[in-house]
């Protein structure tokens, strides 16, 4: 009877085996979204959950691996990030090569006084919303 008791707690082997690539598709893609506003969050997290989705979808689809909804989730989640973190990126930098913010770096140089920065801040608002 020994023997039986451990044949019986002996995990089966014949069943389908977890899919780390959807969780960490689905980890990665909360990430990117949750720290969409910097490159590390957006880009890099968003790009590694999207590889890992398309990868975790495919073996899911192949009956290799469950939870192809999850992979789907985190691939389109990552997806979502790096667009956002792009859209950011591409903002700021149009805001630092603006004339107007030139203008205010210049104004900023040359300031001796904390009055004359706050000068500068607020001709740069001023030059921002006109």
């Amino acid at each position: 009877m020994a023997g039986n008791d451990f044949a019986q707690t002996q995990p089966e082997t014949g069943g389908r085996r977890g899919n780390g690539m959807a969780i960490a598709a689905l980890v990665l893609g909360i990430v990117a979204i949750l720290l969409f506003w910097t490159v590390f969050g957006g880009v890099l997290l968003g790009l590694l959950a999207l590889i890992f989705g398309i990868i975790g979808a495919r073996r899911a689809r192949g009956g290799r691996a469950p939870h192809r909804t999850m992979s789907i989730i985190g691939a389109v989640l990552g997806t979502l990030g790096m667009i956002a973190s792009v859209v950011i990126i591409a903002i700021g930098a149009s805001i630092l090569n603006s004339d107007e913010f030139k203008n205010f770096n210049d104004c900023v140089e040359h300031a001796d006084t904390q009055s004359e920065r706050d000068a500068c801040a607020e001709d740069f608002n001023k030059d921002m919303n006109n």
